[in-house]
């Protein structure tokens, strides 16, 4: 029997992703989540020893949250929901400021795997962080239409609807004023609304978000509707099973909860905040020592510890339903799915399935499967970076959804919870 989802949920989720707008943005609203519900940052430069309940550190658009029960030994195992904060995206160049024909415009470069027509006449948006003179960082968010990338009208190409017939990169630079170019006027305006001067800021990673809110569609509004759905769902999923658990720390006294939510996994996760770095590593090697474990414990800690890659995943597309594994056709609000690939691509073998599994049964979890056609290459995830980094059991999972990598992604309105609730299960008990 299925339980029904918590309407909460979806609205605590329709308001993260409205605010997560970048990777920092994200970061920012997780921990906020997190603070509520008792969890404490640790500085990576300062000395950590035993230290028990929920804590976390943030690196730039990536976070490690964990919850330690009291009096665990120091070879506790873990259990990881791995996940990433950032999403395919048009990101500001160091030299934004350009134009052409009496239009100003602004230079973007293109992050990810990115259909480029999903933002063309969309209203965009600005944020991300400003690095400042003194090496602080400001998040800043302009969430108002102040660019645009205009399509080029069917007269003047009556090529277009047989695909993107103009140079890939002309046709991505929006628009956002009339004159000729001015050397610093994005900044300028960027950091006047983010009340700052424009000469303290040395340094930038901003990046254009469609401003559209986040809401839900369908006759019976079972559909969730927003930009970011790739991987926003997994960090608020996430976040949310590390908030329960610090609510119920008897229930996950044999085992230690963590979130591990990277950045860059959309362009490979090779960077410092990246799952191909050695981040988690090193903080969960910390959190092993901080209660006096040695290379023992932390191999016992590793040996024991199971992973799920939680990232979103395919539903089944009712007009390409051919280029999908004949066999497996997940559904929205079907429950989250367990990926499968034999060239590990995903990183799920059978030890890894049958956990998750039993975790969204005793959940009482709908769930499905999915296998990509043999005839169409396979994505991944941070599921077997993971893997062959620690040498753990890992599963990669995800809620099915269409339009994955668009400026607006579509999934099932019940699917966010039922993820959760299958996580929260995961990290407690099995």
């Amino acid at each position: 029997m299925t339980k029904a989802t918590d309407p909460t949920h979806t609205e605590d989720l329709l308001a993260f992703l409205d605010a997560a707008s970048s990777p920092y943005h994200a970061v920012a609203q997780a921990v906020q989540r997190l603070e509520k519900a008792g969890f404490e940052e640790l500085l990576e430069t300062e000395e950590w020893t035993g230290h028990s309940g929920g804590r976390f550190v943030v690196r730039g658009g990536a976070l490690l949250a964990w919850y330690v029960p009291e009096g665990v030994p120091a070879h506790t195992p873990f259990r990881i929901i791995g996940a990433h904060t950032d999403s395919p995206n048009l990101r500001v160049k160091p030299t934004p400021d350009t134009g052409s024909a009496g239009w100003r415009q602004v230079a973007v470069e293109i992050y990810g795997g990115v259909p480029l027509n999903t933002w063309l006449d969309r209203d965009l948006g600005v944020s991300g962080r400003l690095t400042l003179r003194d090496g602080t960082a400001k998040l800043v968010k302009i969430d108002e239409p102040l660019l645009r990338v205009p399509q080029l009208a069917i007269h003047l190409d009556r090529t277009v609807n047989e695909g993107l017939s103009l140079d890939r990169q002309r046709q991505v630079q929006p628009v956002w004023s009339l004159g000729r170019p001015e050397r610093g006027a994005l900044l300028r305006r960027i950091a006047a609304d983010a009340g700052l001067d424009a000469a303290d800021v040395l340094g930038w990673d901003l990046m254009l978000h469609d401003v559209q809110k986040a809401g839900l569609l369908g006759a019976e509004r079972e559909f969730l509707v927003s930009a970011r759905l790739d991987n926003l769902v997994s960090v608020h999923a996430g976040a949310a099973t590390l908030a329960a658990a610090a609510q119920s720390w008897p229930s996950v006294a044999e085992r230690i909860p963590v979130l591990a939510a990277f950045d860059h996994e959309e362009v490979g996760s090779g960077s410092e905040t990246g799952a191909q770095g050695p981040l988690l590593e090193r903080v969960l090697g910390r959190v092993v020592a901080a209660r006096g474990g040695g290379a023992e414990d932390w191999a016992r800690a590793l040996a024991g510890t199971v992973c799920v890659s939680a990232d979103m995943s395919h539903a089944v597309h009712p007009n390409y339903s051919e280029r999908h594994d004949p066999d497996n056709h997940p559904l929205p609000n079907g429950g989250p799915v367990v990926k499968v690939n034999v060239n590990q691509r995903y990183a799920t073998d059978g030890t890894g399935y049958a956990a998750f599994a039993a975790a969204a049964e005793r959940a009482e979890v709908p769930w499905q499967r999915f296998v990509s056609n043999n005839a169409m290459p396979c994505g991944t995830s941070i599921g077997p970076i993971t893997a062959a980094r620690l040498g753990v059991t890992t599963v990669d999972v995800g809620v099915p959804g269409l339009s994955m990598h668009s400026s607006r992604e579509l999934c099932g309105a019940d699917d966010p919870g039922y993820l959760t609730r299958a996580l929260t299960e995961f990290v407690s008990a099995g």
